[in-house]
């Protein structure tokens, strides 16, 4: 059983797939779904099997701000209803219609709520090693519109697409959202849905987005979605040191993966954080090289909105140089002097440590 008792946290990580975000539908009240992506973030990304996970129901509505404590004996309404809504995951032929939670268990007297995940939930859940998305918790809890979170990590898994922007279809972001029939009027599902997701999450998490009409004719059949980083917002981006390292750790292994961040960073010319650096270097294994490869190929592209996000793609697809002769990318700028070669081998032996102890 994972107790989370006193450790509760609006910093600690949701993570899921970007399959199951984008290919299921489901329609859960705002208190369901900040239930379930608290209950989310308490599995840890080790775990081979979904464990009973345990915690104070005090301090769940402490952490969503709830002040009417009357909500205290809603909850097991709450988890009741949840274990009786079914939605679907569209998995190639296979067409997977589950519930979110497979028991609920209350001992009365003690304040605590016992939840386990369905079965059924894993695949998309735990042991993700490609394609997830990860987000603080925080980012959500402060929502009053239901579809508000489901937007945000709709574009969140979306956030570093190559060209910039993702393209959906109006009857299928209406799927997704599980909205087919609320506000049949374009101008209304703007309105209350797109519109307010846009002020919410502006406002609250660390993304932000604008949105372009696709018309076909004269009906808007589709929605362009430009997703930025709210740079300067109080949501910290996710701390890519402390996501990485566990307290097994040792001193060396956080100065390794320090130095490997300072490294990437000193390609740039251009500032980057250090959750870009991080993601960079997960996107190549450890292979500085290979990104001080694909920003030199950056150089000489024309039009990229998203330099980091590109770089990634560019790793992901092999990306390759067109001209013979490549440019010294650490002309016109000064960087700090790193031994690569030798600071791969130290990452590598950090990573080995570093599964061996997970």
């Amino acid at each position: 059983m994972f107790l989370w008792g006193d450790y509760m946290d609006k910093n600690y990580l949701v993570t899921k797939s970007n399959y199951f975000i984008m290919n299921s539908s489901y329609d859960l009240s705002l208190e369901e779904q900040k239930l379930i992506l608290t209950l989310a973030s308490m599995v840890q990304p080790e775990d081979e099997e979904f464990k009973p996970y345990k915690f104070k129901i005090a301090e769940f509505i402490e952490l969503l701000g709830i002040e009417n404590q009357a909500k205290y004996t809603e909850t097991p309404k709450i988890t009741k209803e949840l274990m009786k809504k079914v939605f679907e995951i569209q998995e190639g032929n296979k067409l997977i219609q589950t519930a979110w939670l497979s028991s609920a268990i209350y001992e009365k007297g003690t304040g605590y709520v016992e939840l386990s995940f369905s079965p059924y939930l894993k695949p998309y859940m735990l042991k993700l090693n490609t394609m997830f998305t990860q987000y603080k918790l925080a980012n959500i809890l402060s929502m009053k519109s239901k579809y508000s979170p489901r937007i945000y990590e709709i574009l969140k898994c979306n956030e570093f697409k190559k060209q910039g922007y993702i393209k959906l279809e109006i009857e299928d972001l209406r799927k997704l959202l599980k909205a087919e029939n609320v506000y049949p009027k374009y101008n209304d599902f703007k309105r209350y849905i797109i519109e307010r997701a846009q002020k919410e999450l502006k406002k609250l998490s660390d993304i932000n987005f604008e949105f372009e009409e696709i018309k076909t004719g004269r009906k808007v059949t589709s929605l362009k979605f430009y997703i930025k980083s709210n740079i300067n917002h109080k949501i910290k981006p996710i701390d890519e040191v402390s996501a990485s390292l566990n307290s097994n750790n040792t001193t060396r292994d956080k100065k390794v993966l320090y130095e490997a961040i300072n490294a990437i960073k000193s390609i740039f010319k251009e500032n980057i954080d250090n959750l870009d650096a991080k993601k960079l270097l997960d996107a190549a294994n450890g292979n500085i090289n290979i990104i001080k490869e694909k920003y030199d190929l950056a150089q000489s592209s024309k039009e990229i909105n998203n330099l980091v996000g590109w770089i990634i793609t560019a790793i992901k697809e092999d990306y390759k140089v067109q001209s013979k002769e490549k440019a010294d990318i650490f002309n016109n700028y000064q960087q700090r002097n790193y031994d690569f070669e030798n600071l791969e081998k130290e990452l590598l032996s950090w990573e080995k440590n570093y599964d061996n102890n997970r």
